[in-house]
C-alpha cells in the first residue's frame, strides 16, 4: 500500500513539472503573442485535462516505483522532458497553442452586430476575437453574445 501511494505521488509530482513547461510554452509563445490579458494559473487550471493528467501520472509513477531499471526511468523522463520543454521553442509553443485554443472562421451575434473572425482565446467571461471586417482584435463579453 505504501509503494502504491509513493507511485501515485511521484507520478503526480513529475507530471506537474512536465505540464508546467507545456503551459509555460503556450503562455509565452501564443497568449503573449496575441497580447491576451491572462494569468498563467488561469490558463493552467482551465485547460488541464484531468484524464490525461491522471493516466500520465500513473504511468510515470509506475515506471519510477515498480520498475527497477533506472536507465529506463531516465529515458522515459528525459523524452517527456524534451517534449514538454520543446513548447518553449516559439514555433512549437505557438502551434500547440493554436491547436488547443484557436477556433477559425467563427460567427457571433449580439444585440446589434454580427462578428465574423477567429477566436484567439475563449476565456471565463470574455472571448478574445479577431474580427475580419474590423481587421483588429476585440474583446467580446460572453453574456452578451448569442
Amino acid at each position: 500500500m505504501t509503494k502504491l501511494i509513493q507511485a501515485i505521488l511521484t507520478g503526480i509530482f513529475f507530471t506537474f513539472i512536465l505540464d508546467f513547461f507545456v503551459f509555460l510554452g503556450i503562455k509565452h509563445n501564443y497568449i503573449d503573442f496575441y497580447e491576451i490579458d491572462l494569468y498563467y494559473n488561469i490558463l493552467f487550471a482551465d485547460h488541464q485535462n484531468i484524464y490525461f493528467f491522471a493516466i500520465t501520472s500513473l504511468v510515470i509513477g509506475f515506471i519510477f516505483t515498480y520498475i527497477n531499471n533506472t536507465r529506463l526511468s531516465f529515458i522515459v523522463i528525459g523524452l517527456l522532458s524534451v517534449v514538454s520543454l520543446s513548447t518553449l521553442i516559439p514555433t512549437v509553443g505557438y502551434s500547440l497553442g493554436e491547436k488547443l485554443l484557436m477556433k477559425k472562421n467563427i460567427t457571433y451575434n449580439d444585440a446589434k452586430y454580427t462578428y465574423v473572425g477567429d477566436v484567439y482565446y475563449d476565456g471565463r467571461t470574455q472571448i478574445t476575437f479577431y474580427d475580419y471586417s474590423l481587421e483588429k482584435t476585440i474583446l467580446l463579453k460572453k453574456d452578451l453574445i448569442k
